[in-house]
């Protein structure tokens, strides 16, 4: 039902109490709109939205009087235009905004467990200018009650009557529609002092600013925040495909409607040398006058304040014939409708090239597109960069260009420019009359303001269990003699062998390349047989060479990590050459959200087969590359790294040397341990865990001994490690272990096993940091550990006890395999360790591996963890 406002027009309201300071009225006028705020807070959606549809509808009823009102009062623009835009600030506004969801929540998002909800900003001051003040009013009256807020306007002091005309018959209508009283007023008095007093009151929750630069500065520079426009002086260029009669009607309306006044209409327009005459013709048939060179220094005189370098305030929004005699023009047709002059310059040295808010356009032939472009960028820049710019072309090549290349923030295509500006006339863009120019106008907005931006928005975020994954190889062949699958895989024709000297000495690669000759189909392979221990970014280098001249569809990788992890980089820099080693490198929180991302590959399919049991880097996305110039370790993490087959064939370990055994076993281990307790373990990676360190645990001695089942079992507990920290990834078990490795020069298993006791302890206790994760609900790496020693059948009474316990074992073990658990055991001298342990520990906590870890270590603790690591500190010496 439509509540019927009865408005009744009073006399300028003056203040009750003539010594009355301007703060004093502003803070009264405040208190009332607070007190209304606080009940317009408790209003349901239906309830607000009654009082804008009531609103609207007493704006349409009044828009003709008010328009009149305007006009008569102003002696600016047109009375008729003036009630479209009237009717546009109701109809085209409440129906844009109508259904916006604007009260309590407003969207729930149950898939990222997300609440959004909309609140007032609370009491918002209405700046109104003389140019469209009963529609301003209109406007900001709709958008700021659709949003809960209330308005307190500032009238310009030439349409004072007509907008507290407006004010009246809109607070009028909204009480009537049960708003609570005082949710729209005014400052009773026009003067400076009071409208500063209202911007700068800091009980404002914003301004909504439309007016004159001065105005518009002085809200951006209150104190408080602001959402203001700037001055528009847009230029509009006429294109030589354009349809030339269609642009000129679209110019002339808009230059005609209400006289020139809203901002987003053309000041001047630029025109393709080919079709200048044409287009010249086209405007004095709509009978626009032509200044003669002669008159165009008179006009100016009397146009432009020379002072301010815009236009004389009395012009603004006259018609072109009173225009022409404010100016000193004689002889202008009584039929005019635009004064038009043509200049072949902008700035300062051409006044009239300024924001003109009237009938009055000035005209460029460009001798090219760039210079129409030139010339069209020069005027936004004198006066109106970041507002409005048009175009009429029927190129829609060109529109896109032109676009990208204006420093403007709405382009209106094919339209007349100010009807476009406001939006959803001519176009789809927001219905509005205050018009952001962004960082170009010096804005906070670029867009159309609306109720959106009356709006705070709070989001609800509940804790998101997010989706965690197992990504592993899509096929792994495990058991003796395995590797004759290699005959049967398919897309096999062109393979690059990626190997170390001693598999070829060894006769290893004779077995792969034997199983290549058994296929049905002849394939091609190139051997790179140079990988070192630890491989370096130009082994890697090399080895991308060969490949860019060989261009395999299959890369096989046999050895131990130093191969596989060599070919793994070869893969992705084969794969992708825009690749970079200080992208790849880079450090991440979640390896699916990582800002250095590696496509997956296209060319070739990886097969990995490992001839220690170890790294399980046949089946991990991971490789550790040394920087061969300042041997720092790379650790490189990307699925896209994820081989496509891992072959698990115990007969390639049957002859790895007793230490080398030892050294990969502990880092099997290792892998297990970590991937169980680390921070992103699951269900369905814990089980590969556990049994990894059975396997470990049960096999490990026997296996350094040479017992064949044993080191089938080890190998088969290395892949099904890798497959573990291949999703849950490590700790700074491995952090501490890369830097160690590459600094002191020893092999990778040996200091994973001297790091894992110390750091096991490390993490154990409480810590002083906590790690972060989603699914890390709390700390629980002690008794992670204490799982473990249950699961092995270790004895202890409490949590701690297990621990130490499951500490001990790895000691015994190490020790049973011959591995001396410190540095100083091992060869590293004290003043070589003292020259880099503060580098390494920075550098170990910048380790790829350290975010997984339960424990979130700080870089002094991580230090003395590498003091601990030197002397073997409760391992190979007594605390």
């Amino acid at each position: 039902m439509t509540v019927k406002a009865k408005a009744t027009v009073k006399a300028t309201e003056k203040p009750k109490d003539k010594e009355q300071t301007a703060e004093e009225l502003i803070n009264g006028l405040i208190d009332k709109s607070e007190k209304a705020l606080d009940q317009l807070r408790t209003f349901s959606q239906e309830q607000v939205d009654k009082i804008c549809q009531n609103l609207a509808l007493a704006a349409e009823e009044h828009h003709m009087d008010l328009a009149i009102s305007a006009a008569e009062e102003t002696g600016r623009g047109v009375a008729e235009d003036k009630a479209i835009k009237n009717i546009y600030a109701s109809e085209y506004i409440w129906n844009n905004i109508r259904n916006d969801k604007t009260v309590g929540i407003i969207d729930e998002d149950d898939e990222n467990q997300m609440i959004t909800i909309a609140d007032p900003l609370g009491v918002i001051a209405g700046v109104v200018p003389v140019t469209n003040p009963t529609s301003t009013v209109i406007f900001k009256s709709i958008i700021a009650l659709k949003t809960r807020n209330t308005i307190i306007f500032s009238f310009h002091p030439q349409a004072f009557k007509s907008c507290l005309k407006t004010g009246q018959i809109l607070e009028a209508a909204a009480e009537a529609a049960g708003a609570p009283k005082d949710v729209i007023q005014w400052i009773p008095q026009c003067s400076r002092e009071n409208t500063t007093a209202l911007l700068q009151n800091p009980r404002i929750a914003t301004i909504l600013a439309t007016g004159g630069p001065g105005l518009v500065k002085a809200a951006y520079s209150s104190g408080n925040p602001a959402l203001g426009v700037g001055p528009g002086n847009g230029p509009a260029y006429i294109e030589k495909s354009a349809n030339i009669d269609r642009s000129i009607y679209d110019i002339v309306l808009s230059k005609t409607f209400d006289n020139g006044m809203i901002c987003a209409t053309e000041n001047s327009v630029v025109i393709d040398d080919e079709i200048y005459d044409q287009v010249k013709e086209a405007f004095k048939k709509w009978n626009c006058y032509f200044l003669k060179p002669s008159e165009i220094p008179t006009f100016t005189n009397g146009f432009i304040d020379p002072d301010r370098h815009q236009v004389r305030g009395p012009i603004a929004g006259r018609s072109a014939n009173d225009i022409a005699e404010m100016c000193g023009l004689k002889n202008v047709p009584a039929n005019t409708k635009v004064l038009i002059a043509e200049l072949d310059g902008v700035g300062p040295k051409y006044p009239l090239s300024a924001e003109k808010l009237s009938p009055v356009l000035t005209m460029y032939r460009a001798k090219s597109r760039e210079d129409a472009f030139r010339i069209c960028s020069e005027l936004l820049a004198y006066g109106g960069e970041g507002h409005t710019a048009a175009i009429h072309t029927n190129d829609d090549e060109l529109i896109k260009e032109y676009s990208l290349k204006m420093k403007a923030s709405r382009i209106i295509v094919n339209s007349p420019s100010g009807l476009g500006g406001i939006g959803n006339v001519y176009n789809n863009m927001t219905p509005s009359f205050t018009l952001g120019t962004g960082s170009y106008g010096s804005n906070s907005i670029s867009h159309n303001v609306s109720d959106w931006d009356l709006l705070n928005i709070k989001k609800v975020a509940m804790r998101r269990d997010n989706p965690q994954w197992v990504q592993i190889p899509p096929k792994v062949y495990f058991q003796r003699n395995s590797l004759k699958y290699l005959k049967e895989i398919p897309n096999i024709n062109k393979a690059f062998i990626v190997t170390g000297p001693g598999m070829v000495k060894r006769g290893y690669i004779q077995r792969v390349i034997d199983q290549l000759r058994l296929r049905n189909n002849r394939v091609q392979y190139e051997i790179f047989s140079d990988i070192e221990p630890d491989p370096s970014t130009d082994t890697v280098d090399k080895g991308v060479a060969w490949m860019n001249d060989f261009q395999p569809d299959t890369i096989i990788a046999l050895g131990g990590g130093s191969p596989m992890d060599a070919a793994k980089a070869m893969w992705m820099f084969y794969e992708h050459p825009d690749t970079t080693w200080n992208g790849v490198r880079q450090k991440y929180l979640d390896i699916r959200k990582r800002a250095y991302k590696i496509g997956r590959p296209k060319k070739a399919q990886f097969i990995g087969i490992p001839t220690t049991s170890g790294t399980g880097s046949e089946v991990t996305p991971f490789a550790v590359i040394t920087n061969s110039k300042t041997h720092v370790k790379y650790p490189l993490a990307d699925y896209a790294l994820t081989p496509d087959i891992a072959i698990v064939d115990s007969q390639f370990v049957e002859s790895v040397p007793a230490n080398t055994t030892a050294w990969t076993g502990l880092d099997v281990l290792t892998h297990a341990t970590e991937s169980y307790v680390s921070v992103m373990a699951t269900d369905y990676t814990r089980g590969w865990s556990l049994e990894a360190i059975k396997g470990v645990m049960e096999n490990l001695e026997a296996s350094v001994k040479g017992d064949k089942l044993a080191r089938k079992k080890m190998h088969d507990s290395s892949t099904i490690a890798g497959l573990a920290f291949a999703n849950a990834f490590l700790g700074i078990t491995h952090s501490l272990a890369h830097k160690m490795g590459g600094a002191f020069d020893l092999p990778h298993g040996l200091v994973i096993a001297i790091a894992l006791p110390q750091v096991i302890r490390f993490n154990a206790k409480r810590p002083t940091k906590l790690a972060m994760w989603p699914h890390y609900e709390d700390y629980r790496a002690d008794k992670d550990y204490a799982a473990i020693a249950r699961f092995l059948g270790l004895k202890g009474d409490t949590t701690e006890e297990l621990v130490e316990a499951y500490v001990q074992k790895i000691i015994e073990l190490a020790h049973k395999c011959g591995v001396t658990l410190s540095l100083k055991a091992n060869g590293v001298k004290r003043e070589d360790f003292d020259k880099v342990v503060d580098q390494l520990a920075v550098l170990a906590y910048e380790d790829q591996c350290t975010t997984a870890n339960p424990v979130e270590p700080l870089v002094s603790q991580l230090k003395e963890l590498l003091e601990r690591c030197y002397e073997g500190t409760g391992v190979e010496t007594e605390e």
